[in-house]
């Protein structure tokens, strides 16, 4: 029987919704470091040079009734032993198209609501990274927030859905992956928008984007309100969607919330992200739906694959929202970090614009999961 590849795209969907049992065949540090996850999947780690001599010492590890995908670094080697488990009579038996590197940049679009005049919000969910970026259509216009380095997502998709990319935005310097906001907006012919206080090293031309900024998207007035919301950054800000959806970026999680020190500030922007957490969100509508820029676990995606919640759901669950001594928090936030993302620093210097690497560097640096919550 010949080897059946499934694309990306493919495993996303069983990721999601249906159960699936893999066989990862990298070593065991980089299975350790990161692996496909999700909440019906179940794994195992054996190095493919444990496997050179045939499979038959796993064959009872392996279940009998669910379908079993074999995945690597780039595929080769999971072919390979994907080729072996069918000859010894398992199936359905897959290998991963492209291995992980294309896991890693598999962005699938959901739909999270309608809006007021008819429009949609949009959630981009990264998998293999827990990058999520957004899409807001009204009347024939788009505005993107935070999109990640392969814009053609965002393009075909707005052209799918016959509107025009107008405005894109990032609500701050991102450190654990490269933006493909610049790019996105040179290539439509929009605006791109960046909080002037994460761009005072920037070497292109941007729109500043500062509290109260109201950027319009369709003739109906959706409104996409910035507020000011240091912490992660010291430029960090949110949007006010339609009144009722709030991106908070990388301040607020729904499963934690955002790292102070990516930028070796934390000491300095502890202040602001406890007042950004504990005052201004506090004071805004606690029925807005929040919508962050990434997640740390499956846990945090709802039935339908989408990350959000309630923010007064939030205040009475989400640990980091219920520090009451502000000591404690300050100690939390800065003690016992997760390690920093991946080529963090040089990620910031790409997304300045102060060096450009190729497609492969950009990809080899984006690999692996982004850790930009204080816990999770």
């Amino acid at each position: 029987m010949t080897t059946i590849g499934l694309q990306a795209k493919d495993v996303a969907e069983k990721v999601l919704f249906e159960e699936l049992f893999i066989l990862d065949v990298r070593n065991e540090a980089d299975y350790m470091e990161w692996r496909i996850e999700g909440k019906q999947i179940s794994s195992m780690n054996k190095p493919y040079f444990d496997l050179l001599e045939g499979v038959e010492s796993i064959l009872e590890e392996l279940p009998k009734k669910k379908d079993i995908l074999v995945v690597c670094a780039k595929e080769g080697s999971s072919k390979f032993v994907a080729e072996q488990l069918i000859e010894a009579g398992l199936k359905p038996v897959y290998y991963l198209v492209g291995g992980m590197k294309t896991w890693s940049e598999h962005v699938k679009p959901i739909e999270i609501g309608k809006l007021k005049d008819g429009g949609s919000m949009y959630q981009f969910n990264r998998l293999g990274k827990g990058c999520l970026s957004y899409m807001v259509i009204s009347n024939g216009e788009a505005a993107v927030i935070d999109p990640m380095r392969t814009i053609e997502i965002y393009e075909e998709f707005a052209k799918e859905k016959g509107a025009v990319i107008t405005n894109v935005m990032d609500t701050h310097l991102h450190a654990d992956h490269i933006s493909g906001g610049r790019k996105l907006a040179e290539k439509v012919k929009g605006a791109y928008w960046l909080p002037p206080k994460d761009a005072e090293e920037v070497v292109f031309s941007y729109e500043p984007l500062i509290e109260g900024t109201v950027i319009t998207v369709g003739e109906t007035k959706i409104d996409i309100q910035a507020i000011y919301s240091p912490g992660h950054t010291i430029g960090s800000t949110s949007f006010l969607v339609d009144e009722a959806y709030l991106l908070s970026g990388d301040i607020l999680f729904v499963d934690s919330i955002g790292r102070p020190d990516l930028a070796g500030k934390a000491e300095d922007w502890v202040s602001d992200l406890r007042n950004t957490l504990y005052n201004r969100y506090k004071k805004l509508s606690q029925e807005l739906i929040v919508l962050p820029a990434h997640y740390s676990k499956v846990s945090e995606l709802d039935e339908h694959g989408v990350v959000r919640a309630k923010l007064k759901d939030l205040f009475k669950r989400n640990a980091g929202l219920n520090i009451e001594d502000e000591s404690e928090f300050r100690k939390t936030v800065t003690e016992n970090l997760p390690p920093q993302p991946n080529a963090y620093e040089d990620v910031r210097q790409i997304n300045m614009g102060n060096i450009n690497p190729s497609v492969d560097e950009e990809r080899e640096m984006e690999i692996g999961p982004n850790r930009c919550a204080v816990h999770g």
